[in-house]
């Protein structure tokens, strides 16, 4: 196995091809996809100056590494590779990866990351600056994601998402099969056109949320300054341990929350029959809105 320690690597593609090489504590700089075509490289504690250095790879295992912000779409089109303990300040990367992980991450120029991915694992992540993080990725399973960045997910299928913070509006729109547990979630317009949604012991403040939804469930969850919501919405399912500001035309379901200070039925071409909406009493019963 090659070997490369503390060398200051510039020049296009300057280490092209390479396989099965250890770099450790080196700078690539002044040159374009200086690792592309890598396969099985152990690169460690390294930066990465300039543009697209990890392109078209195959098993590489990166750690303590750092991406400056002139190394932007850094990682594109590689598999089968872990990423932890890295830094990351440049934007858009990671893109048409399938079977990453990525573990203890900082992205603090996040946006456009992540996008059309496949079989992604993300353990410890915290995503800075991030709109579209995530963008029409599917298979991906995280835990303790801290996000700021609107749009996160648009278009995911089979997400799952556990003990997360996530601050975001327009959050989780057109995805199918996503389960959040233990998440904290607050933006605008949660969900809108998913299908199959599962949030589980999750904390949501969402103006207009979950409109234009199929299949949503909410399982003793906590909704606060929420109003609006579940307009259009059909297929829910939903247990709330607090209460709504306000629920609009919902087209069918199941909705227990503690209380709802209004109920919005103005649509007529809803049959609100096939809703039904109970509120907690101080028995610990639920009578039908």
């Amino acid at each position: 196995m090659q070997e490369y320690h503390h060398q200051h690597l510039t020049g296009e593609r300057a280490l092209f091809k390479k396989e099965n090489a250890t770099i450790e504590d080196c700078l690539f700089d002044d040159g374009e996809s200086p690792l592309k075509e890598g396969r099985n490289l152990i690169v460690k504690g390294s930066t990465f100056g300039w543009k697209y250095p990890l392109w078209y790879g195959k098993g590489h295992h990166v750690s303590h590494c750092q991406w400056l912000e002139m190394a932007r779409s850094g990682v594109w089109y590689t598999d089968d590779s872990v990423f932890e303990d890295c830094d990351i300040i440049a934007p858009k990367i990671f893109r048409k990866n399938h079977n990453i992980t990525l573990r203890n991450i900082t992205f603090h120029h996040g946006q456009e990351t992540l996008w059309w991915c496949e079989g992604v694992k993300l353990e410890h992540v915290k995503a800075l600056e991030a709109p579209y993080f995530g963008m029409k990725s599917k298979d991906l399973t995280i835990e303790d994601l801290y996000l700021e960045g609107d749009y996160f997910f648009d278009g995911g299928e089979n997400l799952k998402i556990k003990n997360s913070i996530l601050h975001s509006k327009d959050a989780c729109w057109n995805c199918k099969h996503v389960y959040l547990e233990n998440c904290e979630i607050d933006g605008e317009y949660f969900g809108w056109n998913s299908d199959d949604v599962t949030l589980v012991r999750c904390t949501i403040r969402s103006h207009q949320g979950f409109c234009y939804m199929k299949n949503v469930k909410l399982i003793d969850c906590i909704v606060l300054d929420t109003d609006l919501a579940f307009e259009y919405c059909s297929e829910i399912e939903a247990t709330i341990l607090s209460e709504f500001e306000s629920i609009k035309n919902p087209i069918n379901g199941h909705i227990r929350v503690n209380g709802v200070k209004e109920v919005i039925r103005d649509d007529p071409a809803i049959d609100h029959q096939k809703t039904k909406i109970e509120a907690l009493k101080e028995d610990g019963s639920y009578h039908e809105i």
